[in-house]
């Protein structure tokens, strides 16, 4: 089982020409709504890729809360620990551009009431894979991965957005995911190769970094490998983050070696870049199985 505790916001997409500059007002002829935050598209991406997945969270009193559980829940995501809190429900206001970059602002909400104790004792044992990110209060996130260590199952976290981590919360992980920024902001500048293998021999972990167009590298203490990423047409790279990790997860929880849960990521990722939105652009199984050959091979890191 892949439990996520995580955020989960209502998403509103604005497509512009471009994006404001500070101080200048940008108009759109219309928006759309979508089912949005790092947690919920992840466990969403997760589910619709096959894999048993339990969502830790919480919502408004507001008409938001029930329809962003019911979105969760026509993933295939099980709700049955999220929470009702007396905040609003996040909310999220996107804008993208012509060339399918987002600027993203977040009002927390309901997300600020999440926390560890939704999870009962003992859940985090052997056979589950922890997801966390960094939606959530980062105590609550710490506190919920030095637990997935102490009970015996497996730990990934997705440092996004970036922020400082102690080392003995890296120290917890199975897995870090990050992309070439948050890496940094953990390791100092750096090429992101070295950056990795900084990560994962100083904290005895897998360090994943995610490379955009670049694709994805995956270091372990003993090596690494590098993944392409798939040819695709842009359209909106909304989530494509977090399809990537949400897959990479469940992948991993359902017994598939990295090399082959990160291809599985990987097109995951490109195939969302193909729709708008997060969660609406997500591929289910047989999407990414029937994509799966037009990603070129990955490629062994040495060791070093």
């Amino acid at each position: 089982m892949l439990l996520v505790p995580g955020s989960i916001n209502a998403d509103l997409l604005f497509r512009v020409r471009r994006l404001p500059r500070p101080g200048e007002t940008v108009l759109c002829p219309s928006h759309e709504f979508a089912p949005g935050g790092k947690g919920a598209n992840q466990a969403a991406a997760a589910a619709r890729a096959g894999a048993t997945v339990e969502f830790v969270g919480q919502v408004g009193e507001d008409a938001y809360g029930p329809v962003m559980r019911r979105c969760l829940e026509q993933a295939g995501v099980g709700c049955a620990r999220v929470a009702v809190s007396r905040r609003a429900t996040g909310l999220a206001v996107i804008g993208i551009d012509e060339a399918g970059e987002n600027s993203i602002i977040v009002a927390s909400g309901a997300n600020l009431d999440t926390n560890a104790g939704q999870i009962e004792p003992g859940l985090l044992g052997p056979g589950v894979t922890l997801l966390c990110q960094n939606e959530i209060r980062s105590e609550e996130t710490f506190a919920a991965l030095a637990r997935g260590r102490a009970e015996g199952g497996r730990t990934i976290l997705n440092l996004a957005p970036a922020a400082a981590v102690p080392a003995e919360v890296l120290d917890c992980l199975d897995v870090l995911l990050v992309n070439e920024h948050e890496a940094a902001v953990l390791a100092g500048e750096g090429e992101p190769e070295a950056l990795a293998r900084a990560l994962a021999r100083r904290h005895g972990l897998t360090c994943v970094v995610t490379l955009g167009s670049a694709g994805a590298l995956a270091v372990a203490p003993g090596g690494g490998l590098r993944v392409p990423c798939l040819k695709v047409e842009v359209v909106d790279t909304t989530g494509a983050g977090d399809a990537f990790a949400g897959v990479l997860a469940g992948a991993l929880d359902m017994g598939l070696p990295m090399e082959e849960a990160l291809r599985h990521a990987a097109v995951a990722a490109g195939i969302t870049c193909e729709g708008l939105g997060a969660q609406t652009a997500q591929p289910d199984a047989a999407a990414i199985r029937a994509r799966l050959p037009a990603l070129g091979p990955c490629v062994s890191l040495p060791s070093g």
